[in-house]
């Protein structure tokens, strides 16, 4: 039961990432709807894209604490209440000021969403597929956000783009009845003394009574810690510090977020006048972003994270520069519509085997147990700041520069972060978290 049981209890707690997926995705469709019935500026369109954003980077920097001190459980469950309120606020929005209202909303819960729940499935997870149940969370993104761009199509023919995001309902109504069901982290129980409740909780997740070794390792590292958040900043973390921030600004700073918010913008840039086909095209860039991201989970705990970045950001840099100098050098209608779907699809997929998810898996293994709720919430909203920050200025961006220079740009970054994961990233595959930890205090992640 036990290697069943841990599979559903990381499917359950990854519907916070479908609706995640979900709720940044809708936005891509509806806003040409939105856009004409309120008659958005581009800084109106950036405002209403990043009211999410703004909401997730507030959130995720006090989820941390939250789920230190509630739990992680109870701390998901809440989640799918502030989905199901920000979606229907936000469908019914009689005005721009509403509107926005209801994303923030939607933000509180994402930020908190995309730190809670890998750090659930990591501290659930045996070590051997423990990379393969974090990026689960992943996977659930993208389909979330694939989701989004197939009910964005359904409802654009008639410009319904209320229902687009009053659908998100259903996955926050799933969320919460299956949260219910679900025991909470062993790892918080030990930290707030319920050993009891802990062994029974890796018992049953493990399938076995053998868990004595397992949950040996959680005391002694328990034991071993100050329990302090300065802690964070100590010299044996301080790599762990580095990796976790830098890997959380280069997923956003590389421009992943301008195409999955802004791809009909990009097409219609590239040729494609329809907002059906735009849709459509869309589409096609999420189905690309889901089987890639299938293609990882099946990687992620064989070849390792660091190969993956490596090959990922290579993929990435060759598709932006190939995206950025069509543009740049005025191809033929022909060749911008070929480049600007192609290209698109290309750095979707690497950045779906790589930044994508193993920003999510690195930052639930690299910090120690006591900790790891500050270090991750801080790791997680540093890459919401950026997420912010691009989204908000990219339509100001490409209106005064261009898509050849916009993109350029994000190219430029995207070597940074090539050079970043070589020199700086290390290999976590197979350890558990507790073996981590150790490593740290050895200084064997030290730069």
């Amino acid at each position: 039961m036990g290697s069943n049981f841990v599979y559903l209890v990381a499917a359950i707690a990854a519907l916070s990432g479908l609706l995640f997926g979900y709720d940044t995705g809708v936005i891509s469709g509806a806003l040409p709807f939105i856009k004409t019935q309120f008659t958005l500026s581009p800084e109106g369109e950036g405002m209403v894209v990043s009211g999410v954003l703004f909401g997730a980077t507030f959130s995720s920097m006090i989820s941390g604490s939250l789920t230190d001190k509630f739990g992680r459980k109870k701390v998901l469950l809440t989640t799918a209440l502030l989905f199901a309120a920000g979606s229907v606020l936000a469908a019914y929005a009689p005005s721009v000021d509403l509107l926005v209202a209801g994303r923030v909303i939607l933000g509180l819960a994402i930020g908190v969403a995309s730190f809670a729940a890998p750090l659930y499935i990591a501290e659930m997870a045996p070590p051997k597929v423990r990379g393969t149940l974090v990026a689960m969370n992943q996977l659930a993104i993208v389909t979330g956000i694939l989701l989004s761009y197939v009910i964005d199509y359904y409802f654009s023919a008639s410009g319904d783009w209320h229902s687009m995001i009053l659908l998100g309902t259903v996955p926050a109504v799933l969320l919460a009845i299956g949260m219910l069901t679900l025991p909470e982290s062993p790892r918080w129980l030990v930290v707030n003394e319920q050993e009891d409740k802990a062994g029974a909780v890796l018992k049953k997740v493990r399938g076995t009574d053998e868990v004595q070794e397992e949950f040996a390792e959680i005391r002694t590292s328990l034991a071993e810690e100050k329990g302090d958040w300065r802690e964070f900043f100590a010299p044996h973390l301080r790599s762990a510090l580095i990796i976790g921030v830098g890997l959380g600004m280069f997923q956003q700073f590389t421009g992943i977020n301008t195409v999955i918010y802004y791809a009909p913008k990009i097409y219609k840039a590239a040729g494609l006048t329809s907002d059906s086909v735009g849709i459509m095209a869309t589409a096609g860039v999420g189905l690309v972003n889901l089987i890639m991201t299938i293609v990882s989970l099946v990687l992620i705990d064989r070849i390792g994270r660091r190969p993956l970045l490596i090959i990922g950001n290579l993929g990435m840099l060759l598709s932006l520069g190939a995206l950025s100098l069509t543009f740049l050098f005025n191809a033929s209608a022909d060749v911008l519509k070929f480049v600007g779907i192609g290209s698109t699809f290309v750095y979707v997929a690497f950045f779906a085997i790589s930044l994508g998810p193993v920003f999510w898996v690195m930052i639930s293994e690299i910090y120690p147990l006591r900790i790891r709720g500050f270090a991750m919430a801080m790791a997680t909203a540093l890459s919401w700041l950026s997420n912010m920050i691009v989204s908000y200025t990219f339509p100001v961006v490409l209106d005064k520069f261009g898509i050849g220079a916009t993109f350029g740009g994000y190219a430029l970054i995207t070597v940074a972060s090539l050079i970043f994961c070589m020199k700086l990233v290390p290999e976590t595959k197979g350890l558990s978290l507790e073996s981590i930890e150790k490593q740290e205090r050895k200084g064997a992640f030290h730069t």
